[in-house]
């Protein structure tokens, strides 16, 4: 009986040039992901590193998932391996030229250094119009494109205060510390000790729409629940639609690509109906009243288009602002022009508000987080 076969593995260095040619990829817009850059060495091991062609169809099988990954990986292929022979190897990095001084006219040189600056003028450009797009009208290159920018949102979590006290260098005078001090002196005066009370940060709760009106904002809307999980601990995650799911564990995993994709295995009402105030009736009694939304900051992303009964959804609102510190409605069609609020949810939500606030780019986004940080 002979021993099963293992594949084949590779040397260190031709890894290293492997996986700088993954980042060139994520780079270049197409959303390599972990498990695609393991799964691209193990298919170069099997099929030989040595072999450009093979590595190139390996590449090709394991990293692109689309057609606008397979029109980014040719030219990022032909560009990052420059030799036909052996193991392809990166080109040597090129020094980049000499800042221009500010002193020198416009007009001299050859002109190389104006088109550089226009050229970065052009994509600085282009990033800003997309920051403004909507982000359901994007194409799935722009899309790509728009997943790399999350990472330029910093949202700060609010902070309430507690109840013990903390030194501080002004505030109300601690009276205790003080005492203490001047005893330690045999009586004699003491510097007087101050303090303040203390602050954690306040829990925030985000409930996103995943219904069919809603299904072009809701891979954008988890990117961004994703990103308020990583740089705050205190988020809980929810997906609302014709059923509740709690989705906080999958918002927790570092790669954004990964933990969209545990949400989608979990989450099983994907562009299905709308049933905002039974879905809030059910949170509200298995999460919200027992402590999760007590306090809390809780953000609904949705529309407002309702399929059950509006008054239903009033009266679990009222509930909501009831127990909660504060509740924001984020719409996707607040931002637009021309737009009113007549969705019969929207009506019967707006008064349980403290925010009515767009939701539909990157900028919005961005937006909201200030709104939140504040809260």
């Amino acid at each position: 009986m002979t021993a099963p076969t293992t594949p084949p593995t590779m040397s260190r260095q031709a890894d290293e040039v492997l996986l700088g040619f993954t980042r060139a990829l994520r780079a270049a817009g197409v959303p390599v992901t972990q498990d695609r850059s393991q799964g691209f060495l193990a298919a170069a091991a099997v099929l030989g590193a040595g072999d450009p062609r093979a590595t190139y169809l390996a590449g090709r099988a394991t990293l692109c998932a689309g057609p606008d990954d397979l029109a980014r990986y040719d030219p990022v292929f032909h560009e990052y391996f420059g030799s036909r022979d052996g193991l392809p190897r990166p080109r040597p990095a090129v020094a980049p030229p000499a800042p221009q001084l500010s002193g020198l006219p416009l007009g001299d040189g050859d002109g190389e250094a104006d088109a550089s600056d226009e050229v970065v003028r052009a994509r600085a450009s282009d990033s800003e119009v997309l920051r403004h797009r909507d982000v359901a009208a994007l194409s799935n290159a722009e899309k790509h494109r728009l997943a790399g920018m999350f990472a330029t949102l910093t949202p700060r979590p609010p902070v309430r205060r507690t109840a013990r006290h903390r030194r501080w260098h002004r505030g109300q005078v601690d009276a205790s510390r003080t005492l203490r001090s001047s005893l330690r002196r045999m009586g004699e005066p003491a510097e007087i000790a101050w303090r303040r009370r203390g602050v954690r940060p306040r829990r925030v709760v985000l409930l996103v729409d995943v219904s069919g009106s809603m299904s072009g904002y809701a891979d954008a809307l988890l990117r961004l629940a994703h990103r308020f999980s990583q740089v705050a601990p205190s988020v809980e995650t929810f997906t609302v639609g014709t059923r509740v799911t709690h989705v906080t564990r999958a918002m927790r995993l570092r790669d954004a690509e990964r933990a969209l994709v545990a949400a989608g295995e979990t989450v099983p009402d994907w562009s299905g109906g709308t049933r905002l105030g039974e879905t809030l009736r059910f949170f509200l009694d298995r999460w919200g009243q027992r402590g999760m939304a007590r306090g809390a900051v809780v953000v609904v992303f949705s529309d407002g288009w309702e399929r059950g009964d509006p008054a239903l959804l009033g009266e679990q609102m009222a509930r909501l602002q009831r127990i909660a510190h504060r509740v924001v409605w984020v719409n996707p069609h607040r931002g637009k022009s021309g737009y009113e609020p007549v969705q019969q949810g929207v009506v019967a939500a707006l008064p349980h508000c403290d925010d009515f606030v767009a939701g539909h780019s990157l900028a919005t986004f961005a937006e909201l987080s200030e709104v939140i940080s504040r809260a």
